[in-house]
């Protein structure tokens, strides 16, 4: 797929490029927290981050993206230091931005989309994984093709101007179009096969993980269902959905952990990874984990509701679950300080009033990672499941009774 989209060994150093858009209304910390995530996913792709520059605009320049002004700022940046050798920016570039900030920084030019693209292809580890990333590649790609050809200056055009570079543009786009619809093939056969799974496990009850990436839905996972799924401090560490059967005070249930989501997630990489999310969709209890220790964390919960009323719309009970209480920290506000409060200055026990007064969603707070409020999260779960498995199966109602009495 080009070097573009190859995982990275040794790790490169990047600059990080963001636009504070004034006709979305956004705010500079808005975008440094957009940065800030964009780093992590520079750092779980293998680069580290040396700098970054945002600029305020109306709306992003059509041609480059930021201004002239602050491109010749970047470029007189990267002139100085010239071991670094790729600049990243936090939203999707079109064909055009693209081909035209390469030609003027003479570096490698990555763009949101194509950033995570290539973590995806780094993380899929199935054939499940690995035909849906390399489907949201080709169609990322195909309309990029034309920057690959630059050096063979078919831009002239003109009589007797029709080179090799335009035939290869048409031969790779018919390439790549029959590529895509290959791929889209085989994920109907793996999604059949997928169904057909989902049938042979029965009428157990299904509860599904979701959430934010690199909330800890994969050390619950392993926490309920003692196995040994991969956890790990960076995003996306799981990407194919891995399904447990777990038993909890006699009863049994599937638990499905799904990928993280996150901000501005690709659209091809959406639409490819719609199956992976069946789980979803055919659960019967949700539980949607948080990190209450990040300080954007209700932006959160707002972009994996967004998501999820995407996938799936229908009414179904659900939990949220605050994770990582282990890790929160506050700064308590002076006396005599006057201004109002952030999110910063709440306490723990001040946002877990403030969650569970909301009512519309029941709220438990844990740390899986050292097995704090455990017990009351078992028993929580335990009940919801238990009066759904109770309605699917009536006659092993004997098996939930309590017989201590007779053990006297």
């Amino acid at each position: 797929m080009g070097d573009y989209l190859r995982t990275k060994k040794e790790q490169e150093k990047a600059v990080l490029i963001g636009v504070i858009d004034q006709s979305k209304s956004m705010t500079v910390q808005e975008v440094e927290e957009y940065l800030a995530e964009l780093d992590f996913l520079a750092l779980t792709a293998g680069a580290k981050t040396v700098k970054r520059f945002t600029q305020k605009l109306d709306y992003p320049n059509p041609k480059t993206f930021v201004g002239a002004g602050k491109l010749e700022q970047i470029q007189d940046y990267l002139e100085a230091n010239e071991d670094v050798g790729m600049v990243i920016f936090d939203d999707e570039l079109s064909p055009t931005q693209l081909r035209n900030v390469e030609r003027i920084l003479k570096r490698k030019i990555l763009d949101r989309t194509n950033l995570i693209l290539d973590i995806f292809a780094s993380r899929a580890q199935t054939a499940h994984a690995k035909t849906q990333v390399e489907l949201a590649q080709y169609q990322y790609m195909l309309p990029r093709l034309t920057r690959m050809w630059t050096h063979l200056e078919r831009q002239r055009g003109g009589i007797g101007m029709r080179g090799p570079g335009e035939t290869q543009i048409e031969t790779d786009r018919r390439i790549i179009l029959d590529k895509i619809a290959k791929l889209k093939e085989d994920l109907k056969k793996i999604d059949k096969q997928k169904a057909t799974q989902r049938k042979n496990r029965g009428k157990l009850v299904r509860v599904a993980l979701v959430g934010y990436t690199n909330v800890g839905k994969s050390t619950i996972m392993n926490m309920l269902s003692k196995s040994e799924v991969f956890a790990e401090n960076k995003l996306f560490a799981t990407l194919d959905t891995t399904v447990r059967k777990v038993v909890i005070q006699n009863v049994p249930f599937l638990l499905a952990d799904t990928v993280g989501f996150i901000r501005k997630l690709p659209h091809h990489l959406v639409e490819s990874f719609k199956s992976t999310l069946d789980e979803v969709r055919e659960a019967d209890v949700i539980l949607h984990v948080v990190d209450i220790s990040h300080p954007n964390f209700e932006d959160h919960i707002k972009v994996v509701n967004e998501t999820m009323a995407e996938i799936d719309n229908r009414e179904k009970p659900s939990f949220l679950v605050f994770n990582k209480i282990d890790a929160f920290t506050y700064v308590k506000k002076d006396e005599d300080d006057l201004l109002p409060k952030t999110r910063e200055n709440y306490s723990l026990d001040e946002l877990k009033q403030m969650w569970v007064a909301k009512g519309d969603t029941p709220c438990l707070f844990i740390s899986a990672i050292e097995k704090q409020n455990i017990e009351e999260f078992r028993e929580k779960v335990y009940g919801v499941i238990r009066e759904i498995h109770s309605a699917r199966f009536p006659y092993n109602d004997f098996l939930y009774q309590d017989y201590s009495n007779l053990m006297d």
